[in-house]
């Protein structure tokens, strides 16, 4: 009787067991379709990707590069005549000179420029005394003798001081003084002042004396005005600035391979298009003149090769200060889903949660694939839930959604998730173990917060190489002119996705800086 009671209540449980396996294999759902994935909202497909870029160059001219262009520009000798000063008493007069100037100086201060020279030369004066000079210097020496004068005169041996030739020297120094404006046509307006100052030398012959500066004085003022004058026209006319700007500008005006973000994905480029030029007006000190200028201009990723258009802007924008020696480019960085895909489906697959252990069921992630949907990205995940409180340890797939926001951790250079939650449509997904499930659903929520996350210090290194590599052209030490360009660091700045691709914006950042040391003849 007691076994046939055993065998009985084997049998009823044996049947029940059996039963509930069935009834659980009905209302467990399966693999990828075992939960409906909720509907995608369309989106627009994602602009092309243009930045601002912006490049601030100072530029340092050598005062010493000024002062040779200056001492090669500038005749080193002048000569001439000058007019009879006193030609009631001198006939035929001439007078000559010549003056040759010594080494050119540059000094520069409180954004004014000087160049100044010495001065060393000679005066020769030829000519002949009138008959009046004469005759008074014969009466003056007549009644300086009396009887004795009077003698030598009435036997025709009187003084007669007919020749002068007489020589002096000139010293002085001539100062030019430069108040240098940038105009807005790519020149340089230079507003030269100049100023001669001479020693006071008199030239003595036949005790009639001859004061050099007054004669030469306006001689010199004429010539020294007449040099400034063509200086000045020549430093207006100067095109170097505009020629400097046109050879960076054309090297800026390009498209530039970067690295395929994929394996077997196409390559893209960086097309660079400078569009704006503004400049500071010169600053000047003890030892440069400083020049700064800024080149605005977009950048954008494109699939393919690109010639862009760039036509150099004929007018030079002046601004009342830049941030010198700055290098700001921005460069969109494009990662197709698919890409995405592999990266979280590699950080989450096989992970078990909770991962301590603890919890009535263990989640178990065996495949990770996201999506966009609208300003947020949907996780799917199929899981595998066993129930561990039990004997039976029920458990089988189930598929789940789970929505997170994207947001770009700049510190750390990666992409990580926020606001993850249980999409509505997960709720029928663990069937009999729902309510054991559910409680082990935070776990893996925290998890995809921690680990569901794209590294993207590859991409950035590789957007930062590709640029420094581009700079490098612009690196160079040739005809007194050297360009030192670099990258000094990357970040991360925003983000946007289509339905296809999910896009960074980073922004490389650096340092120029142009050194003139040498300039070609004024």
């Amino acid at each position: 009787m007691h076994l046939r009671l055993i065998l009985f209540g084997a049998a009823s449980l044996a049947i029940s067991f059996f039963a509930s396996l069935l009834v659980m294999d009905f209302i467990w759902p399966r693999g990828d379709g075992a939960s409906v994935k909720p509907a995608l909202a369309s989106m627009p497909p994602l602009p092309p990707a243009t930045r601002s870029s912006t490049i601030v160059a100072p530029i340092s001219i050598a005062l010493s590069a000024i002062r040779d262009a200056v001492d090669r520009a500038a005749p080193r000798t002048f000569n001439g005549n000058a007019d009879n000063p006193a030609p009631q008493l001198i006939q035929n007069a001439v007078i000559n000179w010549t003056v040759a100037r010594g080494p050119i100086m540059a000094n520069g201060g409180a954004d004014a420029l000087s160049i100044s020279t010495q001065l060393d030369g000679q005066v020769h004066a030829l000519g002949a005394l009138s008959q009046t000079a004469g005759n008074a210097v014969n009466g003056l020496v007549s009644n300086l003798l009396g009887d004795a004068g009077k003698k030598l005169g009435n036997a025709g041996l009187g003084i007669n001081i007919k020749n002068l030739d007489a020589n002096a020297d000139i010293h002085g120094l001539v100062a030019v003084t430069a108040h240098p404006l940038l105009t807005a046509n790519w020149r340089v307006e230079p507003n030269l002042a100049g100023q001669v100052n001479l020693a006071d030398t008199n030239v003595a012959a036949a005790g009639l004396r001859v004061n050099v500066n007054g004669q030469l004085r306006p001689i010199i003022d004429k010539m020294v005005a007449e040099q400034v004058a063509t200086m000045q026209q020549r430093v207006r006319a100067n095109p170097i600035i505009e020629q400097t700007a046109r050879a960076q500008w054309a090297k800026l005006c390009r498209s530039m391979p970067l690295q395929a973000p994929a394996a077997g994905l196409p390559e893209l480029w960086i097309e660079v298009r400078p569009v704006k030029v503004l400049a500071m007006q010169p600053k000047i000190d003890a030892s440069n003149v400083q020049l700064t200028l800024a080149i605005d201009g977009e950048t954008r990723i494109t699939s393919a090769q690109t010639k862009p258009n760039c036509p150099f802007p004929n007018t030079l924008e002046i601004v009342p200060s830049l941030d010198a020696g700055k290098v700001n480019i921005g460069v969109p960085i494009d990662l197709p889903f698919t890409e995405v895909n592999s990266i979280i489906d590699a950080q989450l697959k096989g992970k078990t949660f909770p991962d301590d252990g603890s919890g009535a069921v263990a989640i178990t992630v065996k495949k990770a694939t996201v999506a966009p949907a609208g300003d947020r990205l949907l996780i799917s995940l199929l899981v595998n839930a066993e129930e561990k409180k039990t004997f039976f340890g029920f458990g089988g797939d189930a598929t789940v959604h789970v929505y997170g926001r994207p947001v770009l951790d700049q510190a750390q250079q990666v992409l990580r998730l926020t606001d993850i939650q249980l999409a509505v449509e997960s709720e029928a997904a663990f069937g009999l173990l729902g309510a054991a499930a559910k409680a082990a659903m935070p776990y893996l929520q925290k998890a995809l917060a921690e680990k569901a996350q794209v590294d993207l210090k590859p991409f950035a290194a590789n957007a930062r190489d590709k640029i420094a590599a581009a700079m490098k052209e612009f690196r160079k030490s040739e005809d007194g002119v050297t360009v030192d360009a670099q990258v000094t660091g990357l970040r991360l700045a925003d983000i946007a996705f289509d339905a296809k691709t999910l896009r960074v914006i980073a922004e490389a950042d650096g340092t120029v800086n142009v050194a003139v040391t040498s300039l070609p003849a004024l």
